[in-house]
């Protein structure tokens, strides 16, 4: 049984039905999901960006607005990929008893919390494309190098999706993730160079920032919709995929833990 329970994720493509599963039911509500995904960062991007920015006109010779845009939407998508695999999946998994219906078919755990895992990537990219267009109309990120910002984006939420799935295989109930949104992803923002330079922290701080999943996407993502490259590159994709691979390990275990025992 301990065996059994550390050992390593097994996938199938049997995970495919529970995704497109997640996906026909999004879909009913699809709209007004994405108009509240992208809502809070455009509010953001009108209250800091115009707001804030008419008094801090450039940061390292960017209008500010481009700065908060390309920071922002890093913060969109670890906080709509985050409330997915949060709230979401354990409404499906504890209280609509989604789960126990799908380990009643030829379905293994694994490919449960993998498709929860790539669902909620999923959905996150969807309202990063929508921020994105919102950006395009506002005339950010019209360069070539934008479009490989949506594989990156993908992978953010895969990042955050399976961090989210660790907190989700503990929670006893809704209330304790208001304490993983409140105590780790609200402090993260702040310093990994969403509305401001890391640089202007302290040195501790930034020693800190540099090893935080949020700021290696702020620093891969931001260049591009600038229209320039990333430096770091491996260093930083390096962060999301070990950050990706071992949350998603936890989180299968603790979830094998919690509903195998």
């Amino acid at each position: 049984m301990i065996a059994s329970t550390f050992a390593f994720p097994q996938f199938s493509l049997r995970f495919v039905p529970v995704w497109r599963r997640n996906f026909l039911v999004w879909k009913k509500l699809a709209v007004a999901s994405i108009l509240g995904n992208i809502a809070d960062p455009l509010i953001t991007l009108i209250a800091f960006g115009y707001g804030l920015g008419s008094l801090l006109k450039q940061i390292d010779g960017i209008p500010y607005i481009h700065y908060l845009a390309s920071g922002s939407i890093c913060m969109s998508i670890m906080m709509a990929s985050s409330f997915e695999s949060l709230y979401s999946a354990f409404s499906r998994m504890h209280v609509q008893k989604t789960w126990d219906a799908l380990m009643n078919a030829p379905l293994a755990l694994d490919d449960v919390v993998l498709a929860e895992m790539l669902w909620a990537a999923t959905k996150s990219l969807f309202s990063g494309i929508a921020i994105l267009g919102v950006m395009f109309i506002l005339g950010i990120g019209l360069h070539p190098q934008t479009i490989l910002v949506l594989p990156l984006l993908f992978l953010v939420g895969m990042t955050f999706a399976s961090l989210g799935l660790v907190g989700n295989a503990i929670a006893r109930g809704y209330d304790f993730f208001t304490y993983y949104f409140t105590l780790l992803l609200t402090p993260m923002i702040f310093v990994s160079g969403v509305y401001y330079p890391v640089s202007q922290l302290p040195n501790w701080l930034q020693a800190i920032s540099q090893w935080l999943p949020l700021s290696a996407a702020v620093q891969l993502i931001r260049p591009l919709i600038l229209g320039e490259w990333p430096s770091n590159v491996p260093a930083n994709i390096a962060i999301l995929v070990a950050y990706c691979a071992g949350g998603f390990y936890i989180a299968v275990l603790l979830t094998r833990r919690r509903l195998l025992k």
